[in-house]
């Protein structure tokens, strides 16, 4: 193996260690357990809490008039920064204007109560814990913290010894295991974040980064408590949040081998076609020292530390310009769905008949919670808390969890990255997981109760 400085060995241990520490690690607080990226981000929030939603307004205005400024400046050949945040097309472009007007209603109080309420454009953009409101600070950490995750050596490290269990499971990289366990233990916004920006490096296929962040971007523990609360099941979180894993790897077996993942280009970010060869082991090498040899090598490329830095800048940037604004406007649109009409629960109808035969209690009213998760997780068990049967809570909370897809946060946010997935796909892909999941979470909840 090749003699590497002992400054590239100090970049990959000391640096993927912090990594590991800020994104990986569960520290137990009094707000329930989170790592540590996202106790920074809510320490930030609650010192910007007086003036972070007039700052996402800003920001919402800059996106939305660069976007259209952008459209009569001729494009370059070598792409600028100023391309990166503000050159999208005229959809997107409605996007960022929608979620100008959104916050605008919002914050003036004008307009339609619908958009004026607190549980729906106020829920994402509230000064006090609104979620696009907590994005600003958690992709300010990320966006400068994740290339200690990514450029200095871990995902090559653990990859190599880990494509024998995710190559042939779940038909991804094995570089994704750290990926997959940032979002289990952390957040699954942290997990789509990661995902993301693996995929624009070139390090997943389109398929491999659509499967990743639709089956992998699993909510944190702490929201998990949120949802049996709101049930009023917290003595059941060893059984509850048991099923969420198992059911989660079920679908994890089955997702990446079906439609639409399994139509998905295997083909790189700029369209190449990857190396069939790269997670070969070479001749001289065991899986250890062939991930010890990349992980070096990866750290040896990345000893500018300025370089480094400069990029994370550009990485907020981009999350702040390109996602949010994303994450405003779809988020609304599917609040109010879910808030002010019977849009979903029209969509729930059909799931009646197919709970009254897996015996599911108060079946009418269960079944009105199955598709208005996709407007925001929460719903379901907000909607199912007042029902009776103990039986019937478990069930709506833990499909809700299994379903994975929410407008509000991580379908929002997987919009807004450059992720190989449109908002159908996600509703197609929310629709199979939860008709996976009804049968096999109803046969535990019988079991339980």
């Amino acid at each position: 193996m090749k003699k590497f400085t002992s400054y590239t060995w100090l970049l990959f241990i000391v640096l993927s260690l912090v990594g590991i520490f800020l994104f990986i690690t569960p520290i137990n607080t009094d707000n329930g357990i989170k790592v540590p990226i996202a106790i920074l981000a809510n320490t930030l929030s609650a010192q910007v809490a007086p003036i972070i939603h007039w700052f996402a307004f800003i920001v919402f205005i800059i996106a939305a008039v660069g976007a259209v400024i952008i459209k009569f400046v001729p494009e370059k050949k070598d792409r600028t920064l100023w391309d990166s945040l503000f050159r999208v097309n005229w959809f997107w472009t409605s996007m960022r204007i929608l979620a100008v007007i959104f916050a605008a209603m919002y914050l003036f109080q004008v307009g339609p109560e619908s958009f004026t309420s607190d549980n729906t454009a106020g829920l994402l953009i509230t000064p006090d814990g609104g979620l696009v409101t907590m994005m600003f600070s958690l992709f300010l950490f990320a966006g400068l913290l994740l290339p200690l995750l990514t450029d200095f050596g871990l995902l090559e490290f653990f990859g190599s010894m880990m494509v024998k269990i995710m190559r042939p499971l779940f038909k991804i990289p094995g570089r994704s295991a750290i990926d997959c366990l940032a979002s289990f233990v952390g957040d699954g916004t942290i997990g789509v974040l990661l995902t993301s920006k693996q995929y624009e490096d070139g390090n997943y296929t389109a398929r491999e980064a659509a499967t990743i962040a639709t089956t992998f971007s699993v909510v944190s523990i702490t929201f998990c408590f949120v949802v049996l609360e709101t049930v009023n099941l917290n003595k059941y979180f060893l059984q509850f949040y048991g099923t969420v894993i198992l059911v989660s790897i079920i679908l994890a077996l089955i997702m990446p081998r079906i439609f639409p993942l399994r139509g998905k280009a295997d083909t790189n970010f700029n369209g190449t076609k990857p190396d069939a060869q790269l997670e070969d082991v070479p001749e001289g090498f065991n899986t250890f020292s062939y991930g010890l040899h990349s992980a070096l090598t990866k750290a040896e490329s990345n000893k500018s530390l300025g370089k480094v830095i400069g990029s994370g800048f550009k990485n907020v940037l981009e999350m702040w310009f390109a996602i949010t604004p994303v994450i405003m406007a779809f988020g609304t649109i599917a609040l109010v769905l879910a808030e002010y009409t019977s849009f979903f629960k029209i969509l729930g109808m059909p799931f009646e008949p197919i709970l009254a035969v897996l015996q599911i209690p108060f079946a009418d009213e269960a079944a009105q919670t199955m598709i208005v998760g996709f407007a925001d997780m929460l719903l379901p068990s907000i909607l199912g808390s007042g029902i009776e049967s103990e039986l019937t809570r478990f069930f709506i909370a833990t499909v809700s969890v299994t379903q994975l897809i929410y407008m509000s946060e991580v379908g929002g946010l997987i919009l807004g990255t450059k992720l190989p997935l449109k908002i159908w796909d996600l509703f197609i892909i929310f629709l199979i997981r939860t008709i996976i999941s009804i049968p096999i979470v109803a046969l535990i909840a019988h079991i339980i109760f």
